[in-house]
């Protein structure tokens, strides 16, 4: 079991290699964390937004929330088409990110 430290440098790090491959300045956004017993959910963005908090400055597209899930330190990226709660529903569920896509019927 990692611990919540551990979580926090996984998530750290792979926001800033979205960062790095952006050649944007991304940020964890702290205060939307999400602490699970499963792990912790993070939600990610600009710095610019991350200080202003206005809407204006929210233009990052495909910022998905993710998952450092605290017994392996695995991140399990959830999707951007519906509001966050509809993922944790689904991951604690046990059907995200397991979930059929249309090219699974082809």
């Amino acid at each position: 079991m990692l611990t919540e430290q551990q979580l926090i440098e996984i998530a750290k790090k792979h926001v800033k290699e979205r960062s790095e491959k952006s050649g944007l300045d991304l940020v964890i956004l702290e205060d939307r964390c999400v602490k699970k017993s499963y792990g912790i959910i993070f939600r990610y963005n600009t710095e610019k937004y991350n200080t202003t908090r206005n809407d204006d400055d929210n233009t990052l597209l495909g910022n998905a929330p993710f998952i450092v899930e605290n017994s392996n330190g695995k991140i399990v990226l959830f999707g951007t088409g519906r509001e966050i709660e509809y993922y944790i529903k689904e991951y604690e569920a046990g059907k995200w990110p397991n979930m059929p896509r249309l090219s699974d019927f082809e």
